[in-house]
């Protein structure tokens, strides 16, 4: 368990708790003053552990965290869960997440709720990352944005007119299914989705079938290694592009020439005036976004396009701890939250409007 002290608590007593639930790591984190943070606990989650056992840290951390500044319970003023999907906000459970498979049905909202006494709401990550980065990052101004995460997949949140939307069955923004290609890398289960061209999975199966054609070209490249052990990820690629090797690059360009043409059918279709990226993005930044610039502005319309600004996401690796607490704010809860908030049962309302109501 990783213990991380933050600022120091002053004037007013009342935090928010946000805990920030992943496949690997599980964060809880308490703050006065989003986006600042007073203290924060991190662990490994251990998914083939079951639940439980994260469930019992998660309680121990957010006491440690309460004690390390002298707060009571009383003082918490909401608990804030950011989780991948699948899971049921308005019910407060996560339902097997691809990376946390032996969480099926947990009703996180009510074990929390009930062992601390205090509201607790839960929120898709994608969807808690948009509102972060909406409130307190890239996204800051933006009536409408979307907000896209490129990790081992891809996750996106959609801000339309200062408002989350989640849409009639909640999946809204699920870009990663969409079909691009007939063939191609798989993602999302399905061979040439946007999953599976743009996510740094579908990143890593694109560089094996490219570093292979080259090694039979007989033209260099220092993925070569990694080829023939099987085990190249994204982050190689990325290492070895920002050292000039031409192989890599040709994979980043491509990667970002298919992210193009996916931001082409948000902005089609939605008309945001900020698209912000997470992920690959940030690490990759105009190696990537360039191509994907340059297609954007060929496929999609012309109106549409001068519109709309391509940013690389300013939370960077902070933005689960952020997004977590994002969901704990509630409305009206901070001078700095604008209008995308959530009620303790785990409803989105905009200036007190029920938004997307059940």
């Amino acid at each position: 368990m990783r213990r991380v002290p933050g600022a120091t608590l002053s004037g007013g007593r009342k935090v928010w708790v946000g805990v920030d639930i992943g496949g690997t790591k599980t964060a809880v984190v308490i703050s006065a003053k989003p986006p600042e943070i007073l203290s924060r606990v991190e662990f490994p989650t251990r998914p083939e552990m079951g639940p439980e056992q994260a469930i019992e840290q998660i309680k121990g951390a957010i006491r440690e965290c309460l004690r390390g500044h002298g707060l009571e319970l009383a003082e918490v003023e909401r608990i804030g869960i950011s989780c991948g999907g699948p899971l049921n906000r308005r019910e407060g459970l996560i339902q097997g997440p691809p990376n946390l498979s032996t969480w099926i049905d947990v009703p996180i909202c009510s074990i929390l709720g009930t062992e601390f006494e205090v509201a607790c709401a839960l929120e898709n990550d994608a969807n808690a990352g948009a509102v972060a980065e909406h409130r307190f990052g890239a996204g800051r101004g933006a009536e409408t944005m979307i907000f896209l995460t490129l990790g081992t997949g891809i996750g996106a949140g959609l801000i339309i007119e200062g408002c989350l939307y989640h849409g009639a069955s909640e999946m809204a923004g699920e870009i990663g299914h969409v079909r691009m290609t007939r063939t191609g890398p798989i993602g999302y289960g399905k061979a040439g989705s946007v999953e599976g061209w743009v996510s740094g999975y579908g990143m890593a199966q694109t560089a094996r079938r490219t570093v292979r054609r080259a090694v039979e070209r007989g033209e260099p490249t220092v993925l070569a290694g990694l080829w023939s052990d099987g085990g190249m990820t994204s982050r190689d690629v990325g290492v070895a592009a920002e050292e000039g090797d031409e192989v890599a690059r040709r994979i980043v360009r491509r990667t970002g020439q298919r992210l193009g043409a996916a931001l082409a059918i948000f902005v089609d279709v939605i008309n945001p005036e900020r698209i912000v990226i997470g992920g690959l993005a940030v690490r990759l930044g105009e190696m990537l976004l360039g191509p994907a610039r340059r297609v954007l502005a060929r496929e999609a319309l012309p109106a549409s396009v001068s519109a709309c600004e391509v940013v690389p996401a300013m939370l960077g690796e902070g933005i689960g701890d952020v997004a977590a607490l994002c969901v704990a704010m509630g409305p009206a809860s901070s001078p700095d939250a604008r209008r995308v908030v959530w009620t303790g049962e785990g409803e989105a309302v905009q200036m007190g409007r029920t938004l997307g109501g059940a």
